[in-house]
This record gives C-alpha cells, structure tokens and sequence, in this order.
C-alpha cells in the first residue's frame, strides 16, 4: 500500500487596484510541472511542530512572506486530489497588504485576480473558492479586512476595502459605529493624510492585539440601516 501524501496548500490574498488577487507560484516539478499553483508543500514531521507551522514555513520559504495573520481553512482529502496518489492536504489562508509581497526578491510570485482565475491544478480552484467565501462570510462580522490595509490608513480606506470584498456599499456612518464597537483601531498621533481632493484624514493603525486576532460583532458589518 502506498503512502498517504501529506501537504499544506496557502491561500494568498492580497488587494491590487481596488480587485483581490491571490499569489501563485509556478509549479517546478511533476505532476503539472509549469503550471501556477498555490504556495504548499509536504509536511515535515522532523520540523513542523504542526500544520500551521508547516504553513508557515511553506509561505515564508516560497515568497519570503511571514503573514500577520493565517487561518486554517478546511482539509481537502481523497484519492482524485492527486494524480501521484491518495493525498490530504490541511489548506491555510492569510491576508496581507500588497507592500508586503516583494516582488523584487521573489519575482516568481504571480498575483493572479480573482475573478480570472484559470487552469489551477490539482482541487486549488476549489481551495481558493472556498478561501474567498470563508473571507467575504467574515468579513459581515468581524475586523478581517483590516488585515489587507498598510502599516496605517483611513477611515474610508479602510470602507473601501470592506466593500470590495463585500460587494457592495456600507452606509458611511453605520460603518463607523460599527468599527467603533469593535474597538480595533487607534489614531495615530499628529498624522494626517494629506494631498487628495477632500479635506486631511486622520490616519489610523490596528492595535497590537488585533494584529493576530479578529474582532467579532454581532451586527453585520455590511449593512446599510
């Protein structure tokens, strides 16, 4: 009897010109050899204290990426998964601001729009798929976005990236309250941004706890009463 292949398998997402992209790498081997793929890779038992240290290792040595934040999505299993074999693969997603994607360093770092997606290997369409509705269901109710912005950002900047992963509109002032309740954010001292149309813009960042952590609300966030 062969053996089971163990993996871990990284849904990237990121925000480039207001659309969510997700990172892809190139497979370098068969099976699918060429073929973008997502960041993942075995298991090592030797190493990994468990599959969240394995999918972190995995993203750190493939884009040179520590994420702030990462998620266990789900556990894809089955003998079709893989053409090599009866394989398990424990799949993770991270959030990460664009800026922190060095595309210098790691030019085989592909940054793929969503919604043009094509041709993944192996059930990584059905990976990601199940990232983006993980990530838009949280997003209605917990501080997730958040982990999109840069080091600082505004107020409507921060609405913005909401409602793209939303989809739709935010009242303006529900939102507010609402990022209010979930107590995540503080203004940083003296900075404003400064240089567009409308008048200078407080410029916040995220508290240190919740650089690791989500806030919850029990309204959604995506209303607009």
């Amino acid at each position: 009897m062969s053996e089971i292949i163990c993996t871990v398998d990284v849904v990237l997402l990121t925000l480039l010109d207001n659309r969510l992209h997700v990172a892809l790498l190139k497979r370098d081997h068969a099976p699918f050899a060429g073929v973008l793929a997502l960041p993942g890779g075995y298991i090592h038992a030797e190493q990994d204290a468990d599959t969240r240290d394995a999918a972190m290792r995995t993203l750190r040595e493939k884009t040179g990426i520590a994420s702030p934040y990462l998620e266990q999505l789900a556990t894809f299993a089955g003998p079709g998964r893989d053409p090599r074999g009866w394989s398990i693969s424990v799949a993770y997603y991270a959030l990460v601001p664009s800026a922190l994607i060095d595309r210098a360093a790691h030019p085989e770092v592909a940054l793929i729009a969503v919604d043009e997606l094509k041709g993944l290997p192996f059930d990584h369409r059905q990976i990601v798929d199940a990232a983006l509705q993980r990530v838009r269901n949280k997003s209605s109710y917990s501080s997730l976005p958040v982990h999109l912005c840069g080091d600082t950002f505004t107020l409507p900047q921060l609405q913005g990236i909401y409602e793209t992963i939303l989809g739709e509109a935010i009242n303006k002032v529900s939102f507010r309250r609402k990022i209010d309740e979930l107590d995540i954010l503080e203004a940083v001292a003296g900075q404003m941004e400064t240089g567009k149309a409308h008048r200078p813009a407080q410029l916040y960042r995220l508290k240190k706890h919740f650089r690791q952590h989500l806030a919850l609300t029990d309204r959604g966030l995506n209303s607009t009463a």
